[in-house]
């Protein structure tokens, strides 16, 4: 499969960000590394996540002071993708990351100690989903087998976006080896399918809301089509992070569950939908309409086994994960 790579991003370029953190070891200047403080201290976390709308939950049981009464302070810093945070997260310079699968899945095909430590968000196994690939509606795109033979956006290529598409095209009797898929950060997205130069995108809210309300054609929910409710999200760390400072990995696992309880909760939804308009500084009316995903804490181990199946069926993996030693529950 042609597989073309834009180079466009407004959020490529944050990811610079995380790649420039300062190494987790103590400075000279003696100032404490991530994670660590003195006693009665907040601990210093950094924590790389998606500037997307399902991040809305991290950034508002930040500011519920959830995470403060577990003793931390976080800072959140913008990635495209779990794959993009892996080599800060090895490299000590973030504590934690928030993405796809496929990051940790590559990660442990080759034995780099990163583990998911706990599930983020899940999509919808029925009605409206988190995600979904909307097509222009000048490119005749009515169903998921016509992507075959276009250009269609994902944020990742090679990840859960691309495979489930291609699951979903080869569902509908479509030939998923003719799809053409092309890297694009999710802000960008519609600027391209307007200027044509890309026929279909796969993207989460806000965005698939956007791109309905101007007109252009929603094709599939290609999470539902292939496996309902799977994992959209999930949380990992190093797994040096978890040998050298288990309570620090306790209390973060702690403060996520509580924040995911929290948002999940209906009386939480204000809050969380504040955090979309504070952080992404979308308008009210979208902010307060967007689907949001279902927060939690428990990995469905069953859903990700199924999606690296998938994974290795269209060579997108050259083989499973050792799910045993990757998952790791807190």
């Amino acid at each position: 499969m042609k597989r073309i790579a834009v180079a466009l991003g407004l959020i490529a370029s944050i990811v610079i960000t995380i790649a420039g953190c300062t190494n987790s070891d103590a400075s000279p200047s003696g100032q404490a590394s991530p994670g660590q403080a003195s006693s009665g201290e907040l601990r210093q976390v950094r924590v790389a996540a998606l500037p997307i709308t399902e991040t809305a939950a991290l950034w508002g049981g930040i500011k519920a002071g959830i995470f403060e009464k577990h003793g931390l302070k976080v800072e959140v810093l913008p990635a495209q993708g779990g794959a993009q945070a892996i080599p800060a997260l090895i490299n000590g310079d973030i504590d934690f990351a928030i993405g796809q699968p496929f990051g940790p899945f590559r990660a442990d095909l080759q034995d780099l100690g990163v583990v998911m430590i706990g599930n983020y968000a899940s999509s919808y196994p029925e009605g409206d989903d988190i995600n979904a690939v909307v097509a222009s509606a000048k490119s005749g795109i009515r169903r998921p087998a016509d992507l075959a033979g276009h250009k269609v956006s994902v944020n990742s290529l090679g990840a859960a976006g691309d495979v489930t598409i291609m699951a979903a095209v080869e569902k509908d009797g479509g030939d998923p080896s003719k799809v053409e898929f092309v890297e694009v950060a999710f802000p960008d997205v519609p600027a391209q399918l307007e200027a044509g130069n890309i026929d279909a995108a796969w993207v989460p809210e806000p965005f698939v809301t956007q791109l309905r309300d101007r007109g252009d054609t929603f094709i599939v929910a290609p999470y539902q089509a292939v496996v309902p409710g799977l994992t959209t999200l999930t949380t990992i760390t190093a797994k040096a992070r978890m040998d050298a400072d288990p309570a620090l990995v306790a209390d973060f696992s702690a403060a996520m569950k509580e924040t995911l309880q929290w948002a999940q909760d209906p009386a939480g939804e204000k809050d969380v939908r504040q955090a979309i308009k504070d952080n992404l500084k979308l308008p009210d009316a979208v902010a307060d309409s967007v689907k949001l995903p279902i927060f939690s804490w428990e990995i469905d181990r069953a859903s990700q086994e199924q999606l690296a199946e998938l994974a290795v069926k269209y060579g997108v993996l050259t083989k499973l994960p050792d799910f045993d030693r990757l998952v790791q529950q807190q």
